[in-house]
């Protein structure tokens, strides 16, 4: 083995220290890097990949639906901020202003844009003009800016990237089922791509999206019982097209103001990735959106033919439509196991000289490390099975964990107690108030998840004031 190459660092273990495990991870598998603007992170070669396996699947079924891509400034005149009250004072905290061009004081400052539902109200004011305009499905790719206190690689950057969907309607209805659409598609690539279960539901009036009707959200639940806000789709009813001025001749030739949507996933998405399926080995990647989904190593690769007979392994994956590389550095093979266990790719596959005396190879799985022997002449096959495999047990390993972590609790006494514990996710009866919101989490330290859209329709009380109710409510400690 080289001495000169980089070494395979051991990472903090998940039960020791989940917070500097996730950094470890983050940092160790080369996904992110520090930048010198605190809270900008800079998205290394690795990382990025993954972020574009995530866009790829998004964008294919926001086209399939129906959906445009567009691209608006990323900047925004206070002056058009202004226009809808409630939504600024929601992000106010967080802006990031800029108030010279050049050494010219502008006299109207901008705005980099925290979310663009301004722009793009803007944008339809001069476009929409009659029913035949509409449904107007625009989708955004880009970076936003939120100035955070806090910061941590992918779940709180002060600059990150996302999608932002934003579409207008001629009816509340068409409006309401285009928000629930949305959550429906990122609840399937949450599920059939990612791997990560989710509870899909409502937002409380606390916690909507400022400016919002009603939200609706994916939670999901990390290793460590905490909960992951995982994607938002937002119904506006026709309150931002009011206040932009917006409006459509309808069939019968009469002034309408439209109905509105967006929603939006981003790249905090990739944390929840790390600490749903890591292990202390590492990264774990779900082999639908893995950059590599079968890394080829050549085993004593100094013996004549075992090069070639690796290189002939990868391009026959690649052909297969396997994302595939090999590794014929001159790290040893132990060197090469281990890093591609950090990465979390998702299938290792070796060959030595005794492989190919047998017509064989070995595949490592990464999830359960389990080793197969596998005939050459079923690498194709089997490799494609096994990815699917790979797939339905991380799915299944974290559905477990959402399962054996949900509990049903009646009083804050009980919610302090599992909160304070080993945490996880907690279902009671709500009376709807904000009263009794706020004291869920002064008492018992957690805060409303979502109404989860399966309602059980049964009674009960709610955990606070005691009075019969039937709204299924979930708590948790979120990220």
């Amino acid at each position: 083995m080289a001495q000169d190459k980089r070494q395979v660092d051991a990472i903090t273990a998940r039960d020791t220290d989940f917070a500097q495990w996730y950094t470890d991870v983050c940092k160790k598998a080369e996904l992110i890097d520090y930048s010198s603007v605190k809270g900008m992170f800079i998205y290394r070669p690795y990382g990025y990949a993954i972020w574009e396996n995530i866009q790829a699947e998004l964008d294919r079924r926001f086209k399939e639906t129906g959906h445009e891509n567009v691209y608006l400034p990323v900047l925004i005149p206070e002056s058009l901020l202004q226009k809808e009250k409630d939504h600024i004072s929601g992000f106010a905290p967080e802006c990031a202003w800029i108030t010279l061009g050049g050494s010219e004081k502008l006299e109207d400052p901008l705005c980099v844009r925290p979310t663009s539902e301004t722009l793009f109200c803007e944008h339809y004011a001069n476009i929409i003009h009659s029913w035949r305009d509409l449904p107007k499905l625009y989708n955004q790719w880009c970076s936003v800016l939120r100035w955070e206190k806090t910061s941590r690689p992918f779940l709180r950057h002060r600059e990150f990237l996302w999608q932002e969907g934003h579409t207008m309607h001629a009816t509340a209805q068409e409006a309401i089922e285009e928000t629930e659409r949305m959550l429906e598609i990122y609840a399937d690539v949450c599920e059939n791509v990612l791997a990560m279960p989710v509870v899909k539901g409502v937002k409380t009036d606390k916690e909507k999206f400022a400016g919002a009707e009603r939200t609706y959200t994916i939670e999901c639940m990390m290793h460590d019982h905490k909960a992951l806000q995982s994607g938002t789709s937002h119904y506006f009813g026709d309150g931002f097209a009011k206040a932009f001025g917006i409006s459509f001749a309808n069939k019968e030739n009469k002034q309408q103001t439209p109905f509105e949507t967006s929603w939006g996933v981003s790249t905090r998405i990739i944390g929840g990735i790390i600490m749903t399926h890591g292990d202390d080995n590492g990264l774990v990647l779900p082999p639908r959106i893995a950059p590599t989904q079968a890394v080829v190593i050549p085993v004593v690769q100094h013996k004549p033919g075992v090069l070639e007979a690796a290189s002939a392994l990868r391009n026959r994956l690649a052909q297969a439509g396997i994302r595939a590389k090999m590794d014929d550095s001159d790290n040893s093979p132990g060197w090469k196991f281990a890093e591609y266990e950090m990465k979390g790719v998702p299938l290792r596959v070796e060959i030595g000289p005794k492989d190919m005396e047998k017509a064989q190879c070995v595949i490592a799985r990464r999830d359960t490390g389990e080793k197969i022997f596998v005939p050459l002449d079923q690498l194709e096959e089997t490799a494609a099975r096994l990815l699917d495999e790979v797939h339905d047990s991380l799915y299944a390993m974290a559905l477990r964990n959402l399962q054996e972590n949900t509990f049903d609790i009646k009083t804050v006494e009980e919610a302090k107690a599992i909160a304070g514990g080993k945490g996880g996710f907690l279902r009671s009866k709500w009376c709807g108030s904000l009263e009794c919101e706020l004291a869920m989490k002064e008492q018992a330290g957690v805060t409303s998840r979502c109404m989860p859209l399966e309602q059980s329709g049964q009674e009960g009380v709610c955990p606070v004031c005691g009075k019969t109710c039937a709204t299924d409510i979930y708590w948790g400690v979120a990220y």
